[in-house]
């Protein structure tokens, strides 16, 4: 199902506090995008849209960037019904309509698939996440798309840092800019630097209309669940930390962890000249960005 082509209306006058939100947002997302080289001229971004309120404030904010930057780029709307029971099948379309965008939905029953393969009290979101993405790969070969958009934000990459650390071994977390295995399609994540807080207050003051999802948010034995609510216990003791986390995964000294495979601990001799050490590099002054390609100024 492919949605309008028409131009976007224009915006309405936003009262202060929304106006100040947004412009934040845009300067975090603008960011991102600078900073990772998410969004380039003539690229064609497919935008995940689930109906939540990460993927409505992506969404929103890309619009506003698509009217105002210089990088010129087209914006298209997808949504995969995965036949969820209740699921309202109406309230994209008439939204997406609503706001001009092009959208594509697509109805797949991957909650029967799910249902059927994962035994009752199991977590579901491996399998789900596992199909949807290849659904999403697929249509957005098919409609042409250049990236890929998602709408993860600040908090799901510090709190999949924490799943790895804590469950699996393994020091990773979400990376703002993925190719898929296949080569063939770019992910990219425009909200890394957004709170979760900054875009559920978004969605309130933006009256997005938001579609739960029942097929995941029920499970209450979730470890992402534990992990966030340990975080945010955590930040509440210790305000500020979770910046802190943030700003770590953006600061990595890989000398001072225990992985050969990213640092040569075997050829490291004594020296007699002095030599940079450890997380030294950390305390010099970042490079200012040069990319005469990819620019998204602060928006007013």
């Amino acid at each position: 199902m492919y949605g309008p082509t028409t131009s976007l209306a224009p915006p309405h006058k936003l009262d202060e506090e929304t106006e100040k939100l947004q412009t934040r947002l845009c300067r975090l997302v603008g960011q991102a995008i600078a900073d990772y080289r998410l969004i380039e001229h003539g690229d064609k971004v497919m935008v995940c849209l689930s109906g939540g309120k990460d993927s409505y404030g992506l969404l929103d904010i890309l619009l506003l960037l698509q009217r105002r930057a210089p990088v010129k780029f087209d914006l298209v709307a997808v949504n995969l019904d995965q036949k969820q029971p209740g699921f309202p099948a109406h309230i994209l379309p008439e939204y997406l309509t609503s706001r001009g965008v092009p959208f594509h939905i697509e109805t797949r029953d991957t909650y029967s698939i799910v249902k059927r393969l994962i035994p009752e009290g199991q977590t579901t979101c491996s399998l789900c996440s596992r199909l949807r993405r290849g659904h999403l790969y697929r249509i957005a070969t098919e409609l042409g798309a250049t990236k890929i958009a998602l709408g993860h934000h600040r908090d799901d990459i510090v709190e999949t840092l924490f799943l790895n650390l804590l469950y699996t071994g393994k020091l990773k977390a979400i990376p703002p800019k993925l190719r898929s295995k296949d080569g063939r399609h770019l992910v990219i994540r425009p909200l890394v630097f957004v709170k979760e807080a900054d875009l559920a207050r978004y969605a309130e003051l933006r009256a997005f209309p938001i579609i739960p999802c029942d097929l995941c948010g029920s499970q209450e034995d979730l470890k992402r669940k534990k992990v966030k609510a340990w975080l945010r216990q955590w930040e509440l003791e210790s305000p500020g930390c979770s910046d802190s986390m943030a700003a770590a995964l953006t600061n990595v000294a890989p000398s001072l962890l225990m992985d050969p495979r990213l640092f040569d601990f075997q050829s490291l001799e004594s020296t007699t000249t002095g030599q940079p050490e450890g997380d030294a590099w950390l305390d010099e002054e970042p490079a200012l960005h040069d990319n005469p390609t990819v620019s998204f100024p602060s928006i007013p």
